[in-house]
């Protein structure tokens, strides 16, 4: 036999000598019959953490949530949805753009399927794409809560900006852009 087989031999025989074994139990002070309910215990206290952490995030996240309905499935769901956050896309419909100074407001009305909705943006400023153009569709998606009034308060509105082919088809047409206020003597000086 080689050196390494002797003395796994004899490693094995000092673990199987009553002696070793009273040298073991000697060196835990703690009894084995103490050891499964201390273990029991940490279980119990990471499994309640661990629901305790998982309710948090679950019910912390309900009212961070977001639905994203069109103005129809909005008018539908009113009910269900009236103290939610949602963002409701439609087109605007032309002519309803108003702005009132004091407070600084804009209202105006949002389409899609033959629903309509007031919209209320209690902010002075919005984005540059947001205009009432003629001849052009401008598709809106606001977000925020609908007020119990029967409007739509947003405290974000974002709309659509036309495509570069579409200008390009109305240039050809002979049209202007719509976002650009050139009289027709500036249009002749730009040619």
């Amino acid at each position: 036999m080689s050196r390494i087989d002797e003395e796994l031999a004899e490693a094995v025989r000092e673990g199987e000598e009553p002696e070793a074994q009273a040298n073991f139990a000697a060196a835990d002070p703690e009894p084995i019959a103490q050891r499964p309910k201390r273990s029991l215990g940490l279980l119990i206290a990471l499994l309640v953490m661990a629901v305790g952490i998982l309710t948090l995030v679950m019910t912390g996240f309900e009212d961070a949530a977001i639905y994203s309905k069109g103005v129809d499935e909005l008018i539908k769901e009113r009910d269900r949805l009236a103290a939610r956050n949602v963002r409701v896309e439609g087109m605007l419909v032309k002519g309803t753009l108003t702005r009132r100074d004091q407070p600084c407001e804009y209202r105006f009305r949002i389409t899609k399927n033959g629903a309509e909705l007031p919209v209320h943006y209690a902010q002075c400023v919005v984005p540059d794409t947001f205009r009432d153009m003629p001849g052009m569709d401008v598709a809106v998606t606001a977000e925020g809560k609908l007020s119990p009034a029967g409007h739509f308060e947003a405290n974000h509105i974002m709309a659509k900006c036309p495509s570069k082919y579409e200008m390009k088809e109305r240039k050809a047409k002979g049209e202007a852009a719509p976002h650009t206020d050139l009289t027709p003597a500036a249009a002749q000086l730009k040619n």
